[in-house]
Formats: C-alpha cells, sequence, structure tokens
C-alpha cells in the first residue's frame, strides 16, 4: 500500500531517526568518555591518597628501630608528631577527593580510618606518658613486649594503616573494573547504534528512491513524452504526497490541452471546409449571376409557348381524329413542359438570390415567435400529415437578427425533417438561453445521415433527399444566412435510420461593428463576389 504521507511528513521521520541515531552514537561516546574521565580523576585522587597513606605507614616503621630499648619511649615520642602530620596530610587529600566528588561512598570508610588512626596515635601517646610516669613499670617490663599498651597501640596504628591502604587499592580495583565495564557498555552500545545506523541509512535511502527518486523520474519521463506530443499519455504515480497531486495535476492539463488541440483541430478543418465550401459558393454566385437572367428569359418562353399550344391544341384536339389516349399523352406532355420550365425558372431565381444575397437589415426579433410561425405554416403541407411537432414554448428569446432569413432558415429545417421521417414519426423543437447565444435544436426521428453526408450536408447542390426532389442548395443558404449573423449551425445523427440533429447558435447581442456604424456584417463570400466582379470589369475595360 503506498504511503499517504506527505513529503514534509517523510522529511521529518527520515530527520528523526538520523537524529536518535546521532544521539545514540554520541550519547554512547559521551557515556564512555566521561566514565573514562571520572574514573581517570578517582584513580589519580585515590592514587594521591595511596601515597598519603603510605607515607602514614613509612611513618609508623621507625616507632621500633630504636638502638637503645631503654630510650623506646622517648624514641616514639620524637615520632608520634612526624607520624600526626601525615595523618592530617592524608585527611588534607581525602577532604580535595571528597570535594571533587571523587571518593566512593562520599568518603565515609576513609574519613573513618582517618578518625581510628588518629584515636590510635592519642592511645600510643597516653602509652607513653604512662612509661615515662611509672619508673617502676618502665624497670621492671619491656616497652615493646607483646603485652605492653605501647605495642598494642602500635600494632592497632600499624593495622588501621595497612587498612587504609587496602580500602585504598580496593577502591582502586573497583573502579577500574567498573570502568572497563563502562567501557564494554559504551562498545556495545556503539556497536548496536553503528548497526541500527547502517541498517535505518540504508531504509531511509531505499523509501528515498521509492518515494522521492522514482516519482520525479517517473514524473519526469511523463513530462517528456507530453512535451513530444504524446497527449495520450498519463502520469500514474502512488507515492500520496505533493508528487502524486503534481502528477494529478498535469494529467488534468494534458486533458485539457488535448481536448483543446482536439477542439483546434476540428475548428481548423471545420474552417478549412467552409474555405472550401465559400470558393464553392463563390463559383456559384459567379454562375448565378452570369446566367440566371439568360436563362430565365428561355424559360419563360418556353412556359408561354407550352401554355399556348395547350390551349390551341385543346380546340385541334377535339375537330382531329386522333383517339383520347393519343390526346391525353400530347396533354400530360406539354403540362410537363410547363412544370419542368417553371421549376428550371425557380432553380435559377434561387441561383440568383443566393448570388446577391439580398438586403439583410436586422432587428431585434423573437426567436419562439419565428418558430411557431413557420410551425403554424407547415401544418397545412401535405407531408406534414401522420407526423408530429413538438414545440413547448416558452418565454420570449430575443436576438438582433433579420427575422425573414431566419424563418427561411427554420422553415428549410422543418421541411427537410418531415420530408425524411415516415408517418407516426415526431420532429422536436427545443430552445433555450446559452452562454449569450440562443440554441434551436431540431431533432428528428427520421432517416439519418451516414458520415459522408454529415461532411457533405452544407455544400452546394449536395441532396440526399428521399423525394428526389431538391436542388441541394436550402443548407447551404441556411449556412450563409446563419454564418452571416456570426452564428453556428451544426448537423450530428448517429447513423442511418436513427435521425439527425440540428443545432443553430445564434448571438442575442449584435456584432461591436454593428452597433457602431449601423450597417449589418458583410458576407465574406459577397465580398469576394464583389471584388472578383470588379477585377472582371478592370480587365474588360
Amino acid at each position: 500500500m503506498a504511503c499517504t504521507w506527505r513529503i514534509r511528513h517523510k522529511l521529518v521521520l527520515g530527520m528523526s531517526l538520523v537524529t536518535v541515531i546521532m544521539a545514540l552514537l554520541l550519547g554512547g561516546t559521551l557515556h564512555g568518555l566521561a566514565s573514562y574521565r571520572a574514573a581517570m580523576g578517582t584513580c589519580d585522587r585515590k592514587l594521591e591518597e595511596q601515597d598519603a597513606a603510605v607515607e602514614i605507614q613509612n611513618k609508623i616503621r621507625p616507632l621500633t628501630d630504636a638502638p637503645d630499648r631503654a630510650q623506646i619511649a622517648r624514641h616514639i615520642k620524637t615520632q608520634i608528631p612526624k607520624i600526626e602530620s601525615a595523618i592530617n596530610k592524608y585527611a588534607e587529600v581525602l577532604e580535595e577527593t571528597i570535594a571533587r566528588g571523587r571518593a566512593p561512598n562520599d568518603g565515609k570508610e576513609a574519613l573513618g580510618f582517618v578518625g581510628d588512626l588518629r584515636k590510635d596515635l592519642r592511645d600510643l601517646d597516653l602509652a607513653i606518658e604512662k612509661e615515662v610516669s611509672s619508673p617502676s613499670v618502665r624497670r621492671n617490663n619491656d616497652p615493646l613486649s607483646a603485652n605492653s599498651e605501647i605495642q598494642k597501640a602500635i600494632d592497632r596504628l600499624d593495622w588501621h594503616c595497612r587498612d587504609l591502604i587496602a580500602t585504598i587499592g580496593d577502591d582502586i580495583a573497583k573502579m577500574v573494573h567498573n570502568t572497563r565495564g563502562d567501557a564494554q557498555k559504551s562498545i556495545w552500545l556503539l556497536c548496536i547504534t553503528g548497526v541500527a545506523a547502517v541498517l535505518v541509512m540504508t531504509s531511509l535511502l531505499r523509501f528515498f528512491y521509492r518515494w522521492v527518486a522514482q516519482p520525479i523520474r517517473d514524473l519526469e519521463l511523463g513530462v517528456s513524452r507530453v512535451a513530444r506530443g504524446d497527449f495520450q499519455h498519463r502520469i500514474h504515480i502512488n507515492s500520496g504526497d505533493e508528487i502524486e497531486d503534481l502528477a494529478k495535476a498535469y494529467n488534468e492539463m494534458t486533458d485539457k490541452l488535448s481536448a483543446m488541440y482536439e477542439n483546434l483541430a476540428q475548428q481548423v478543418n471545420e474552417r478549412s471546409r467552409q474555405l472550401v465550401r465559400s470558393e464553392r459558393l463563390a463559383g456559384v454566385g459567379f454562375l448565378a449571376a452570369g446566367v440566371a437572367h439568360e436563362i430565365n428569359n428561355p424559360l419563360a418562353s418556353i412556359a408561354f409557348c407550352s401554355e399556348a399550344l395547350e390551349s390551341r391544341l385543346e380546340d385541334l384536339l377535339k375537330q382531329s381524329s386522333l383517339d383520347s389516349d393519343e390526346c391525353a399523352t400530347i396533354a400530360k406532355y406539354l403540362k410537363m413542359i410547363q412544370e419542368e420550365a417553371f421549376r428550371c425558372k425557380e432553380i435559377t431565381q434561387k441561383l440568383l438570390a443566393f448570388s446577391r444575397g439580398g438586403e439583410r437589415s436586422r432587428e431585434e426579433a423573437d426567436l419562439v415567435e419565428v418558430a411557431q410561425s413557420v410551425i403554424d405554416m407547415v401544418k397545412h403541407l401535405q407531408n406534414c400529415k401522420g407526423r408530429r411537432i413538438d414545440f413547448a414554448e416558452t418565454a420570449p428569446m430575443r436576438a438582433w437578427v433579420n427575422a425573414q432569413e431566419i424563418k427561411q432558415v427554420f422553415l428549410n429545417l422543418v421541411v427537410n425533417a418531415l420530408e425524411s421521417m415516415d408517418e407516426a414519426g415526431t420532429l422536436t423543437i427545443k430552445q433555450c438561453v446559452r452562454d449569450g447565444h440562443i440554441e434551436s435544436i431540431f431533432t428528428d426521428t427520421g432517416c439519418g445521415m451516414t458520415p459522408e453526408v454529415l461532411e457533405n450536408i452544407f455544400e452546394p447542390f449536395f441532396t440526399r433527399s428521399r423525394t428526389g426532389k431538391g436542388t441541394g442548395l436550402g443548407l447551404s443558404i441556411s449556412h450563409r444566412i446563419i454564418a452571416s449573423h456570426g452564428g453556428e449551425i451544426e448537423a450530428s445523427s448517429d447513423g442511418t435510420g436513427k435521425g439527425s440533429t440540428f443545432k443553430i447558435r445564434l448571438p442575442i447581442q449584435p456584432p461591436a461593428n454593428l452597433l457602431e456604424t449601423g450597417q449589418d456584417v458583410q458576407d465574406p463570400v459577397e465580398e469576394f463576389l464583389k471584388l472578383s466582379t470588379a477585377k472582371r470589369n478592370a480587365k474588360a475595360a
């Protein structure tokens, strides 16, 4: 399971472990050094005490070294001040040891020996005084005999001095032993801490690689792939910290960037198609402007002549011997000539109107009202029978448009939808306001469209009408009208037999240049036609 700590928590954990290890190493080292220093200090003081105690012993030994046994008391009397001086010197050394805190058990045992030595020295002094003050005792007894008071006092003094020296030696031995044990403990502590430090540092390096180095490497590789244009690549980091948040944010940015690039690609494709469509429309405009008038006159003559022939042939056919079937065939063909002539004339009129563009004065108009007027109009058409139109009227939705042109667009879409549906089909019309535009959506349950048809649906003369009629100019004209209003028209379908949807977006507010000048925005196709016509006239002149 990935760690859920932030980077600062991981750094604090690592620094804490390193600090603990360093503290243990430092503590073990300082403990060993402090123990060694304390032992050395105590040993120095004890050795100084031992020298002082040996000095006492050296002063005690000459007590029995007098050459004349008769003068032993006087000899001992002269040695007592020297022994007392040595004891006082030892006491001073002991007090300094106690003051420095180097005496075991606060020096109570050594102080006891000092007291015993002084007491023994006083007893010796009293025994000497008694020997000196009693001549009879001195004559009858040896002063250094085993049972004499002087010898007993000297033995006690020597015994206590030896015990003092032995105690000092024991203290030094104990201190050395304790110091050796502390040193061994310090060595074990340092060894264990060193091993733990190696393990901890190894673990920290491993976790640092997993928590920091590896995520940063994956992030760098992912960013490099995205920088090379692979916007579908996703950076997967499960470190549970800021690097993972950065990877998620970068993935979100990549998604938005990918969507933006796709949108730009669609816009470029759409603009390219619009440019191609504009060039084709310009060609259609040139064709319409050049031949519409010349074609209309012959077509009108054909229509009028066919009507005149039809009226005259009625009388001739009544007087002739032709049977009724032949008369009906002649009348049918004349009628067909008239219908096709008027149909051709209608096509040329559309071409002429398409090339001119017409006046496009605009004002505020309610698109809900425009849609309802179109619905009221088509309800009386033959292809509306058996089909249903759903339109829920809403509050007025006003936009700065040419109502007649928008009505022509709505009518074209409604008629196309009705022709594409069988009986019991439904056309749904919805209108709403979104992002400063009014959206009009026409959804039918008709025959649907293939991707190829969707790609060319707004091309001039492109038609897939089920009735076989139509010029293929209706949607092209609708596209030009919506584009001239600064809007958009889109067609979509899920496929053949799944219906179609046309979405129109018209701005609510008029364009800025229209507000400033009061003039309409010029259609780029019309501008192209005017410039081309002007160039052609200049060449002809």
